[in-house]
């Protein structure tokens, strides 16, 4: 559990009704975030209780601190694709959008 502010509304990643995990790929020496293109930054993506999504931002990297941003549907339907997830159907309408 986390909680962000993120404008003025508090989220707390224990109350989201979905959560995504960036995907990786293997570059020979370390796991590479298809979300940062890192081995030491990450993303996580979540749905609110109320429906909205965004994007909660970590690092491996000594002295940094983790924060989380708002993204919009067409965001967070990139942001799925990206990191192969399939869409879920409110999001579905943005797959054309985002992809080609």
């Amino acid at each position: 559990m986390a909680r962000y502010r993120i404008d003025d509304v508090v989220v707390d990643t224990e109350n989201a009704t979905a959560s995504y995990e960036e995907a990786t790929f293997w570059d020979g020496n370390s796991h590479i975030s298809k979300a940062t293109g890192s081995q030491w930054d990450h993303e996580t993506l979540y749905r609110s209780s109320k429906g909205r999504y965004y994007v909660v931002h970590t690092s491996q990297w000594q002295g940094s601190c983790n924060s989380a941003e708002w993204v919009s549907p067409t965001e967070a339907a990139r942001w799925l694709l990206a990191n192969d997830e399939e869409l879920p159907d409110e999001l579905k309408q943005y797959g054309d959008e985002v992809s080609e």
